[in-house]
């Protein structure tokens, strides 16, 4: 833990780690981050479960707007954070898969979720198309922010072909499609509530497949490829640092202003022979309604939050002290803050068991 204090001490702006942690229940602010006026939590993400008996921890989270450590009194059993069995997240729910093939949405990690009555729904058993499979998941995403709502859609994206569509809180079954394009088949999916589909970026990130999981019949996909613009010119230095790394792509919809961006994020191993990850450069991309994706070092007053939950936007002048014009990006060995206009990175390497960012939750 003194390890973790360290490194987050370096985001508070110099104070010292010790004085980085605290104990509380809840930071709320009322905010405009919806349509309407509402208390609200600011984004967070579990930093750990504290073992505290009977395969009971308690969590430990970070709030984005302060970069503190917080020991929170609610308790989740520790098998939750067992990394084989989470296979996503989205809006403060995780889905677990075990062995049954039974998916399982949790509100367990959600910080401002009831301990008491902890909520666990069960999605049908899975169904697997042929030349498919069902037991490396890509990702979740939802439509709409509790699967508990009527017309709530969860949608699993498997590694390979197969995406699956389900209803919890309506007709509890399965909606499998084969996509056709291998573009698609290692890239995660996210929901656009400017569109109303469920969208993946290719590969690459040439071309976006949107499919409409509104209905229970089958509907085409559409198609719309990207043409890059405003594209800076590199140095040879940084045109040689950028072929060396990973690259990954994600697209991010703000709710506030309607924009839909493109980040790419650029990765390689820390050192020869490591197997931990460590970010080196992004790009950001503006996408307009004519498939122009346009290079921005300005998102304005928005923080991108991404992570191995369905990413999201938020404005940060709706939570004081959170940074704006930046890049959150957390995975299971790295977690840093990244700016838009000049690419500083702020962060470094640590283990984390769930790697989600929480987006924030209404007070009611």
């Amino acid at each position: 833990m003194s390890l973790l204090l360290r490194r987050l001490g370096k985001l508070c702006h110099g104070q010292p780690a010790a004085a980085v942690v605290k104990r509380s229940s809840l930071l709320l602010s009322s905010n405009s981050y919806s349509s309407a006026s509402l208390l609200q939590t600011p984004p967070c993400f579990v930093l750990t479960v504290a073992p505290c008996g009977e395969d009971l921890g308690k969590l430990v989270i970070v709030n984005a707007n302060e970069f503190c450590i917080t020991d929170l009194e609610k308790k989740v059993p520790l098998d939750l954070v067992d990394t084989d069995h989470l296979v996503g997240a989205s809006n403060g729910w995780v889905a677990t898969l075990k062995d049954d093939g039974i998916v399982r949405l949790q509100d367990d990690l959600n910080p401002f979720a009831s301990d008491a009555n902890p909520k666990r729904i069960p999605l049908p058993l899975l169904v697997t198309l042929p030349r498919c499979q069902t037991q490396m998941v890509t990702n979740m995403a939802m439509s709409s922010s509790s699967p508990e709502d009527e017309d709530c859609v969860v949608s699993l994206k498997f590694f390979g072909p197969q995406l699956s569509f389900c209803r919890p809180g309506g007709k509890p079954t399965w909606t499998n499609i084969r996509i056709a394009n291998p573009c698609f088949y290692s890239s995660p999916v996210a929901f656009s509530k400017k569109h109303g589909m469920f969208r993946i970026l290719a590969s690459g990130g040439y071309l976006i497949g949107s499919w409409d999981a509104r209905t229970d019949k089958k509907s085409k996909p559409k198609f719309q490829r990207l043409r890059f613009r405003n594209v800076p010119k590199l140095s040879k230095t940084k045109r040689e640092l950028l072929s060396s790394c990973c690259t990954s792509e994600h697209l991010v919809e703000s709710g506030t202003t309607g924009e839909t961006f493109l980040v790419k994020l650029y990765r390689r191993p820390r050192a020869s022979g490591s197997e931990k990850m460590q970010t080196k450069a992004l790009m950001v991309f503006k996408i307009d309604d004519e498939g122009n994706a346009v290079y921005t070092q300005d998102i304005g007053d928005l923080c991108i939050f991404i992570s191995k939950s369905e990413p999201f936007c938020v404005p940060a002048s709706s939570f004081p002290g959170m940074p704006s014009n930046r890049v959150a990006f957390l995975d299971f060995d790295e977690n840093v803050y990244i700016s838009v206009p000049y690419s500083n990175i702020i962060g470094g390497n640590c283990p984390y068991l769930a790697p989600y960012h929480i987006p924030p939750q209404n007070i009611v």
